[in-house]
């Protein structure tokens, strides 16, 4: 993607610091968030940049829109981005991702946007009797309030694709990992060892296993998939393997260098993490491969290197 005007959501959180960062080069990028899971340490390095530029607003709020330019392309992944929290008040995930999403659509149609890439996920599909599972798998059921939401996300950005001509490409994620995350299974591993490396609690049977992919060939992927989609799409982003939380648990006191750690499963409700955690997830990725694209890292080999990248963020390693 070159000399393109892009408009980045979340593009202080996670994901999107490091699309960022695989932008900045060759475009003219406008990052749109309002600081609600992180404050703005990972893209202050590019505010004096004379290609970007920092919207700070709510995505759900029409008026946070004013003066925001124009664009060649939305690239949409601002959303409530912690899955279990959904248990406790299901309305963050629908007002942070349903009502955010719509309100954006609204501004791509008056504003004749026409192309957008979108982060999903692989909670759309709630538990499947299809592993690996692939996009034309249905009927969808999802059992969190996060993959209900994105469900209904892609449902509008389909519809006002065609309604209005939009080119829209629909990814659905594994689990991401890497640099810059501010949660997730690695992350929440690491902060508990800070906090007590005689035990480390992991929630559910530690059977849970899903497929996990390097945040770099997350982004580069969906910016090489969409740059070969000529209509709006659906795609599952992720791993052949799987890699299991008892193993990622290991893979983390290794690189900490603990070997006197006690590890206590939780258990949880049939073994899972929290309420609404699928215990096993694997995306058919036949079609993402189609294209032409491969991750450079496996499912175990992403988690071991994401690892290493939190640890150094943190000044562990």
């Amino acid at each position: 993607m070159k000399g393109k005007r892009i408009l980045l959501t979340g593009g202080a959180g996670f994901i999107g610091s490091n699309m960022l960062e695989a932008l900045i080069r060759d475009n003219e990028v406008t990052v749109f968030d309002n600081f609600s899971n992180v404050d703005n340490r990972y893209i202050r390095k590019y505010e004096e940049d004379k290609h970007f530029s920092l919207h700070q607003g709510d995505l759900a709020l029409p008026d946070s829109y004013k003066g925001l330019g124009k664009f060649d392309v939305v690239i949409h992944l601002a959303a409530n981005s912690d899955v279990k929290n959904g248990a406790g008040d299901p309305g963050i995930d629908y007002r942070n991702n349903v009502e955010a999403t719509f309100r954006l659509l609204e501004f791509m149609r008056k504003e004749d946007v026409r192309e957008m890439l979108f982060s999903s996920s692989s909670t759309v599909y709630g538990e499947t009797t299809v592993l690996p599972t692939p996009e034309s798998y249905g009927p969808y059921m999802p059992i969190s309030s996060y993959g209900a939401s994105k469900m209904s996300c892609e449902g509008f950005i389909t519809a006002y694709s065609n309604y209005y001509g939009f080119r829209s490409t629909i990814f659905r994620f594994a689990n991401i990992v890497g640099k810059n995350s501010t949660h997730g299974v690695i992350y929440d591993f690491i902060r508990k060892l800070q906090k007590n490396q005689s035990e480390l609690e992991v929630l559910g049977d530690g059977t849970q296993r899903k497929s996990y992919v390097h945040v770099s060939d997350c982004v580069n992927s969906m910016l090489f998939i969409h740059d070969r989609s000529q209509r709006t799409d659906i795609y599952n982003l992720g791993n052949p393997g799987t890699t299991g939380v008892k193993r990622i648990a290991e893979i983390v006191l290794q690189h900490m260098k603990l070997t006197d750690t006690r590890i206590r499963y939780t258990g949880g409700e049939e073994g899972r993490g929290w309420k609404g955690d699928v215990k096993v997830a694997q995306l058919d990725i036949t079609k993402m491969l189609a294209t032409g694209w491969k991750n450079t890292l496996d499912s175990e080999q992403s988690v071991v290197r994401a690892t290493k990248e939190t640890l150094s963020q943190m000044g562990i390693a």
